[in-house]
């Protein structure tokens, strides 16, 4: 994660720090103006204060009922957390280990005035939550908020009762509906309404994670272009629309950037060109962790954001797609000490962030705070979250941001046994999700390969991306790391299988692939940092020229180098993701942090994909390639011996002639024979050979098994880099060509076919 995250909106002005601790624009929470009617009922006679109200689960109850400024009230219940439509009204319970005093405030839901403020009774709290029900409340007609207060000189308490907060665990959030403007948040109640989406057969796919191929994207990013053409682009209901192309790539997973609510207007960067504010166009900047991001819907209207999620959800299940959410647990939108009280620094500051002793904010994150994520309140809060998208909106899985964050202790230190990361492992209701972390935080603590798994979690494979880049580019002690690596690395995921591995060469954090065989170095002088921000070696090559070029061998090289990794990246052991758009040679003008773009260069170009269907039909081909083959989709990581009745190990290494590898610091050749034999004696055998030198290599592959003959899967070199699966024209051999810088796949089949 290397983008800057800065203010988000609360109470008054006030703004989040960021990375490069600037100060923020601030916006209102919410505006005064005209009361209309939320509640019905009559005061009732003198003395009749016993009445039948209902719990927050709808089951009647005896309690009595009190009069606070026309509103009726009776004792609430504590759980669930949050805003909870009831039979006779809504039940409200907020926890805070030391606020003193919270009260409720109802918004007009058109113009956010206040229309009443209920304070909690000090004889309704249930332990340390405020717990209580208004009697006779539509959720239609009201927003609501908080105002809270407690001591001010404890430890790490950052109360502040003029500002108005938002509830934790708030369901949905009005006030951000329109992309671009300045929030003015509130609470929305989730009302029956809100629950009864028509699911029909929806069924998770379920998918054997060795024949996951994930596609990471940007909700809007991916159709707000007008090439997208679509009805509603950079929208939820956009992206439905672009099902059956993912269906004809290939893909069967989509892994989304943040959809919880963020506010895009709280970068305090402005374009260095224009002098126009530059937004957080990515979102890794939560403020509502359980309300779906508003302003992706085409319609969003009452429930429109929750019921476009879900129907998107719906539509991709139903064409055979995972969804994976891009979560971000390790800190939240209020930033450092300078940033704006929203939500949790209002409620309980000293529970909910990792602080100083001096009642500072740790920034393990870079983005100013730090969530105390194994605090038993917070970790209560993230398994609550996961468990409601994963019930609510029929989530398949979840990858973590930074979430080496959440091994950290409530001292900052890392922990041998994370209870957080334990208790997500085995949770019942989230058993059948994926959990995939970023094995990574902003301070240094890099767990790829001993990430705490529990027998679970799977990791984005840094390691992967570093060394494939490293060996396609020609660095040196790269070929003996790349082979582990092809395998799913069993040097860092012994035991685990090789589905913990979530392997890549690009992802939204970088260079896209185009960008990274057209660039030696970023480009971000248009995030108004001055070139500080992103990474500063993506291991990358421009080949002769920075930036875009028609000179026809660099071009021509280019080509190779990016069907090479995609190559690669498909025929490796372990779960394969493939960024948006590499598909076609998006590029972003090496731009390697385009967090602040909403605009050409992080909106997917889909005009670039009519210049590019060979690279499309290529990448197509891989998957399906790999989809026909077992061999390629392994669950448990190769052994190089040879099993009884085979006639070759699991997996052999080769060089320029069979059986010699060559390991040395300056090898730029990496060529390996998977094999696999099935109970009915059928055998698959695919052979993979990498040439990353300037000049062609002449490489003698080993027979092919008994009753087979090689057959020409791809060849990087060619103009025709890939067969159909199934359709691949023989290999008459005996030797290969590989062309300087590329990659040839031979697969075993029975003999027959016509020679190439």
């Amino acid at each position: 994660m290397t983008r800057t995250t800065t203010s988000a909106v609360g109470a008054g002005s006030g703004a989040a720090a960021s990375r490069t601790q600037q100060a923020g624009r601030g916006g209102a929470l919410v505006v005064g103006s005209d009361v209309p009617a939320v509640a019905s009922g009559g005061r009732p006679a003198a003395g009749a204060d016993e009445r039948l109200a209902a719990g927050a689960d709808g089951r009647p109850e005896i309690s009595a009922v009190r009069w606070v400024d026309g509103f009726r009230i009776v004792r609430g219940r504590p759980l669930p957390l949050g805003a909870t439509a009831t039979a006779t009204g809504i039940n409200f319970a907020v926890a805070s280990a030391t606020a003193t005093r919270m009260i409720l405030v109802l918004l007009d839901p058109e113009r956010g005035s206040v229309l009443g403020e209920i304070p909690f009774p000090d004889d309704y709290r249930v332990g340390d939550v405020f717990a209580m029900t208004v009697l006779g409340l539509d959720p239609d007609l009201v927003h609501y908020a908080l105002r809270v207060d407690g001591p001010a000189h404890a430890p790490g308490a950052r109360f502040d009762p003029d500002a108005l907060l938002l509830d934790p665990h708030a369901r949905l959030l009005a006030g951000g509906e329109r992309w671009g403007e300045r929030p003015r948040y509130r609470g929305k109640v989730l009302g029956a309404a809100g629950s009864d989406f028509d699911w029909g057969e929806d069924r998770r796919p379920r998918l054997p994670a060795a024949d996951l191929v994930i596609y990471e994207l940007h909700v809007r990013g991916f159709t707000r272009d007008d090439s997208a053409g679509v009805e509603a682009p950079g929208t939820y209901a956009g992206l439905r629309e672009k099902i059956p192309y993912l269906r004809e790539l290939g893909v069967n997973c989509v892994e989304l950037l943040p959809v919880f609510e963020f506010d895009e207007t709280e970068n305090t960067h402005r374009d260095p060109t224009t002098g126009a504010p530059l937004l957080n166009s990515w979102g890794y900047s939560p403020i509502g962790f359980f309300s779906p991001k508003t302003g992706y819907a085409a319609d969003p209207a009452e429930d429109g954001a929750a019921r476009e999620l879900k129907e998107l959800v719906k539509a991709l299940h139903a064409a055979g797609l995972e969804v994976i959410l891009d979560v971000v647990f390790n800190h939240t939108g209020e930033g450092d000490h300078r940033g704006p009280t929203l939500s949790f620094r209002g409620i309980d500051n000293a529970t909910y962030y990792l602080l100083t002793p001096e009642g500072y904010y740790q920034n393990y994150s870079g983005t100013g705070n730090t969530l105390n994520c194994n605090h038993p309140v917070v970790r209560s809060f993230i398994a609550d979250c996961l468990r409601y998208w994963a019930v609510e909106y029929h989530i398949d899985g979840f990858r973590f941001d930074l979430a080496s964050i959440l091994s950290r202790g409530t001292d900052g230190s890392p922990m041998e046994n994370p209870p957080l990361l334990e208790e997500l492992a085995h949770d019942p209701v989230l058993a059948d999700c994926r959990l995939i972390a970023e094995a990574w935080d902003a301070a240094g603590l890099y767990q790829v390969g001993s990430f705490p798994a529990y027998g679970r979690w799977m990791e984005w494979n840094g390691r992967y991306r570093d060394t494939l880049r490293r060996f396609l580019v020609g660095r040196p002690d790269s070929a003996g790391e790349l082979a582990a690596r092809l395998v799913g690395s069993p040097d860092l995921y012994a035991g685990r299988g090789t589905g913990a591995s979530v392997n890549f060469v690009t992802c939204h954090d970088g260079f896209t692939l185009a960008d990274w065989v057209s660039y030696d170095h970023k480009h971000n002088e248009a995030n108004g940092e001055d070139g500080r921000d992103g990474g500063e070696d993506d291991a990358s090559w421009n080949h002769g020229h920075e930036g875009p070029t028609d000179d026809p061998e660099i071009r021509a090289l280019r080509g190779r180098q990016t069907r090479n990794a995609l190559l690669l990246l498909l025929m490796s052991n372990g779960v394969p993701m493939l960024l948006a758009g590499d598909e076609f040679g998006r590029t972003q003008q090496g731009n390697n942090n385009a967090y602040g773009q909403d605009n050409e260069i992080t909106w997917v170009d889909w005009a670039a994909a009519a210049g590019h269907t060979d690279l499309i039909r290529f990448v197509r081909r891989c998957i399906d390639f790999r989809l026909a083959h077992p061999v390629l989709r392994r669950a448990a990581h190769p052994q190089g011996q040879t099993p009884p009745g085979w006639q070759y190990p699991e997996v052999s290494w080769h060089g320029a002639r069979p059986w010699e590898p060559d390991w040395s610091p300056g090898s730029s050749l990496v060529a390996m024979m998977l094999h696999e034999k099935a109970d009915d004696g059928r055998t698959d055998t695919v052979f993979v050979a990498a040439n990353a030198h300037a000049e062609q290599r002449i490489v003698t592959p080993p027979a092919a098994p008994a009753g087979t003959g090689w057959h020409l899967f791809a060849d990087t070199g060619r103009a025709q880099a890939a067969a159909e699966a199934g359709e691949e024209p023989a290999w008459a051999g005996p030797e290969l060509t590989l062309t300087a810088r590329s990659a040839v796949v031979l697969v075993a089949r029975p003999d027959g076919s016509e020679d190439t």
